[in-house]
Protein backbone atom coordinates (compact mmCIF):
# COMPACT_ATOMS: atom_id res chain seq x y z
CA UNK A 1 0.00 0.00 0.00
CA UNK A 2 1.62 3.44 -0.95
CA UNK A 3 1.36 6.14 1.24
CA UNK A 4 -0.35 9.35 1.54
CA UNK A 5 1.20 10.62 4.39
CA UNK A 6 3.70 13.31 4.57
CA UNK A 7 6.50 11.92 6.83
CA UNK A 8 7.95 15.53 7.18
CA UNK A 9 4.71 16.62 9.29
CA UNK A 10 5.35 16.87 12.57
CA UNK A 11 1.68 14.92 13.24
CA UNK A 12 2.75 12.23 11.21
CA UNK A 13 4.80 9.73 13.23
CA UNK A 14 6.94 6.64 11.93
CA UNK A 15 6.55 2.80 13.75
CA UNK A 16 9.17 1.04 11.66
CA UNK A 17 11.49 1.02 14.77
CA UNK A 18 8.76 -1.74 16.43
CA UNK A 19 9.00 -4.16 14.12
CA UNK A 20 5.36 -5.50 14.06
CA UNK A 21 6.96 -7.27 17.12
CA UNK A 22 4.40 -7.55 19.62
CA UNK A 23 4.95 -6.17 23.34
CA UNK A 24 7.61 -3.44 21.43
CA UNK A 25 7.56 -0.20 23.38
CA UNK A 26 8.66 3.33 21.70
CA UNK A 27 8.38 6.51 24.01
CA UNK A 28 8.78 9.68 21.90
CA UNK A 29 8.32 13.56 23.09
CA UNK A 30 7.58 16.29 20.16
CA UNK A 31 6.33 19.97 20.47
CA UNK A 32 4.39 20.99 17.21
CA UNK A 33 3.03 24.04 16.34
CA UNK A 34 -0.70 24.04 16.60
CA UNK A 35 -2.51 23.59 13.65
CA UNK A 36 -5.47 26.00 12.03
CA UNK A 37 -8.72 25.58 14.14
CA UNK A 38 -7.34 23.62 16.89
CA UNK A 39 -10.56 23.73 19.12
CA UNK A 40 -13.63 25.34 19.75
CA UNK A 41 -14.08 27.34 17.03
CA UNK A 42 -15.68 31.10 18.21
CA UNK A 43 -15.79 29.55 21.97
CA UNK A 44 -11.91 28.95 22.79
CA UNK A 45 -9.10 27.15 20.98
CA UNK A 46 -5.45 27.04 20.65
CA UNK A 47 -4.26 29.60 18.03
CA UNK A 48 -2.72 28.45 15.23
CA UNK A 49 1.37 28.49 15.57
CA UNK A 50 1.44 27.78 19.43
CA UNK A 51 3.07 25.32 20.68
CA UNK A 52 1.77 22.16 21.80
CA UNK A 53 3.71 19.35 24.13
CA UNK A 54 3.29 15.92 22.90
CA UNK A 55 3.57 12.95 25.18
CA UNK A 56 3.46 9.48 23.08
CA UNK A 57 3.83 5.85 23.64
CA UNK A 58 3.43 3.28 20.93
CA UNK A 59 3.15 -0.08 21.57
CA UNK A 60 3.02 -2.78 19.16
CA UNK A 61 0.20 -5.36 19.16
CA UNK A 62 -1.19 -7.68 16.65
CA UNK A 63 -3.67 -6.12 15.35
CA UNK A 64 -1.26 -2.70 15.24
CA UNK A 65 -0.27 0.02 17.17
CA UNK A 66 -1.82 1.39 20.23
CA UNK A 67 -1.07 4.93 20.92
CA UNK A 68 -1.22 6.95 24.44
CA UNK A 69 -0.55 10.39 24.79
CA UNK A 70 -1.27 13.54 26.54
CA UNK A 71 -1.12 16.94 24.71
CA UNK A 72 -0.44 20.09 26.37
CA UNK A 73 -0.87 23.73 25.25
CA UNK A 74 -2.57 27.42 26.12
CA UNK A 75 -5.93 27.95 24.54
CA UNK A 76 -7.35 31.48 24.39
CA UNK A 77 -10.58 32.78 23.75
CA UNK A 78 -13.21 34.74 26.21
CA UNK A 79 -15.63 34.51 29.01
CA UNK A 80 -18.94 33.36 28.51
CA UNK A 81 -20.35 35.73 31.01
CA UNK A 82 -18.21 39.17 30.69
CA UNK A 83 -16.58 38.93 27.23
CA UNK A 84 -13.23 39.38 29.23
CA UNK A 85 -10.29 37.81 27.07
CA UNK A 86 -9.23 34.47 29.03
CA UNK A 87 -6.23 31.57 28.07
CA UNK A 88 -6.87 28.27 29.82
CA UNK A 89 -4.64 25.16 30.19
CA UNK A 90 -5.47 22.20 28.07
CA UNK A 91 -4.49 18.97 28.82
CA UNK A 92 -5.64 15.98 26.55
CA UNK A 93 -5.23 12.77 27.00
CA UNK A 94 -6.09 10.23 24.51
CA UNK A 95 -5.40 6.53 23.58
CA UNK A 96 -6.17 5.03 19.97
CA UNK A 97 -5.50 1.70 17.78
CA UNK A 98 -3.61 2.31 14.60
CA UNK A 99 -4.49 -1.44 12.52
CA UNK A 100 -2.54 -2.36 10.09
CA UNK A 101 -4.44 -2.80 7.13
CA UNK A 102 -3.65 -6.62 6.87
CA UNK A 103 -5.06 -6.69 10.61
CA UNK A 104 -7.98 -9.58 9.78
CA UNK A 105 -5.43 -11.41 8.33
CA UNK A 106 -3.30 -11.70 11.59
CA UNK A 107 -5.40 -13.83 14.09
CA UNK A 108 -8.33 -10.26 14.33
CA UNK A 109 -12.04 -11.55 14.48
CA UNK A 110 -13.59 -10.47 11.78
CA UNK A 111 -17.11 -8.94 11.93
CA UNK A 112 -19.98 -10.23 10.47
CA UNK A 113 -20.13 -9.48 6.61
CA UNK A 114 -23.16 -6.53 7.39
CA UNK A 115 -20.97 -4.60 10.36
CA UNK A 116 -17.37 -5.02 8.53
CA UNK A 117 -17.63 -1.74 6.33
CA UNK A 118 -18.94 0.37 9.07
CA UNK A 119 -16.59 -0.75 11.55
CA UNK A 120 -13.88 -0.21 9.10
CA UNK A 121 -15.33 3.33 8.63
CA UNK A 122 -14.42 3.86 12.19
CA UNK A 123 -11.20 2.74 12.93
CA UNK A 124 -7.59 3.88 12.18
CA UNK A 125 -5.00 2.61 9.77
CA UNK A 126 -1.14 2.47 9.39
CA UNK A 127 -0.23 4.14 5.79
CA UNK A 128 3.12 2.34 5.38
CA UNK A 129 4.11 2.36 8.78
CA UNK A 130 2.69 5.37 9.17
CA UNK A 131 0.12 7.37 11.56
CA UNK A 132 -1.23 10.56 11.40
CA UNK A 133 -2.62 11.83 14.67
CA UNK A 134 -3.65 15.41 13.78
CA UNK A 135 -7.72 13.69 13.69
CA UNK A 136 -7.10 12.49 17.05
CA UNK A 137 -5.40 14.67 18.78
CA UNK A 138 -8.27 17.86 17.54
CA UNK A 139 -11.10 14.91 19.08
CA UNK A 140 -9.01 15.16 22.74
CA UNK A 141 -8.25 18.85 22.26
CA UNK A 142 -12.29 19.72 22.11
CA UNK A 143 -13.42 16.87 24.64
CA UNK A 144 -10.71 18.62 27.10
CA UNK A 145 -11.91 22.63 26.59
CA UNK A 146 -15.16 23.88 28.43
CA UNK A 147 -17.80 24.82 25.90
CA UNK A 148 -18.48 27.75 28.28
CA UNK A 149 -15.21 28.97 29.66
CA UNK A 150 -15.15 31.69 32.42
CA UNK A 151 -12.65 33.79 33.95
CA UNK A 152 -13.79 32.74 37.05
CA UNK A 153 -16.48 30.38 38.66
CA UNK A 154 -17.92 32.98 40.43
CA UNK A 155 -17.99 35.97 37.60
CA UNK A 156 -21.23 37.61 37.72
CA UNK A 157 -20.85 38.89 34.39
CA UNK A 158 -22.20 42.23 32.81
CA UNK A 159 -25.13 44.95 34.15
CA UNK A 160 -28.05 43.65 32.25
CA UNK A 161 -29.32 47.57 31.38
CA UNK A 162 -25.81 49.28 30.81
CA UNK A 163 -23.45 46.63 29.81
CA UNK A 164 -20.54 47.32 32.72
CA UNK A 165 -18.38 44.56 34.10
CA UNK A 166 -20.00 43.61 37.51
CA UNK A 167 -16.40 42.85 38.46
CA UNK A 168 -15.19 46.27 37.77
CA UNK A 169 -17.77 47.51 39.97
CA UNK A 170 -19.14 46.35 43.29
CA UNK A 171 -22.20 47.49 44.20
CA UNK A 172 -22.87 48.44 41.16
CA UNK A 173 -26.97 48.88 40.41
CA UNK A 174 -29.36 50.69 38.80
CA UNK A 175 -32.70 52.44 40.84
CA UNK A 176 -35.62 50.03 39.58
CA UNK A 177 -38.82 52.09 38.06
CA UNK A 178 -41.93 49.51 38.38
CA UNK A 179 -43.32 49.97 34.76
CA UNK A 180 -47.36 50.66 36.63
CA UNK A 181 -45.56 53.82 38.48
CA UNK A 182 -43.91 55.11 34.92
CA UNK A 183 -46.93 54.74 32.94
CA UNK A 184 -49.00 56.89 35.64
CA UNK A 185 -46.05 59.30 35.54
CA UNK A 186 -46.52 60.24 32.09
CA UNK A 187 -50.48 59.95 32.22
CA UNK A 188 -50.05 63.02 35.31
CA UNK A 189 -47.37 64.78 32.95
CA UNK A 190 -49.94 64.94 29.80
CA UNK A 191 -52.71 66.38 32.05
CA UNK A 192 -50.47 69.38 33.83
CA UNK A 193 -49.59 70.14 29.91
CA UNK A 194 -53.02 69.93 28.95
CA UNK A 195 -54.01 72.20 32.59
CA UNK A 196 -51.12 74.10 31.19
CA UNK A 197 -52.49 74.70 28.04
CA UNK A 198 -55.82 75.50 28.70
CA UNK A 199 -54.44 78.03 30.97
CA UNK A 200 -52.57 79.56 28.58
CA UNK A 201 -55.55 79.79 25.93
CA UNK A 202 -57.63 81.35 28.94
CA UNK A 203 -55.37 84.59 29.69
CA UNK A 204 -55.15 85.15 26.10
CA UNK A 205 -58.85 85.42 26.29
CA UNK A 206 -58.82 87.73 28.87
CA UNK A 207 -56.10 89.68 27.39
CA UNK A 208 -58.31 90.29 23.69
CA UNK A 209 -61.24 90.96 25.50
CA UNK A 210 -59.49 93.61 27.88
CA UNK A 211 -57.70 95.03 24.53
CA UNK A 212 -61.32 95.47 23.16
Amino acid sequence: MSTRLDHHNPLVFDTHELGRRPGAMQRLSRTIDAPRDFGIQGVIEVPEGAPVELELRLESVMEGVLVTGTARALAKGECVRCLEPIGLDADADFQEMFSYPDADDRGRVKAEPGDDAEDDEDRLFLEDGLFDLEPVLRDAVVLALPMQPVCQDDCEGLCSECGVRLADEPGHHHDAVDIRWAALQGLAGSIQDGEKDELSGAESGVDEKQEK
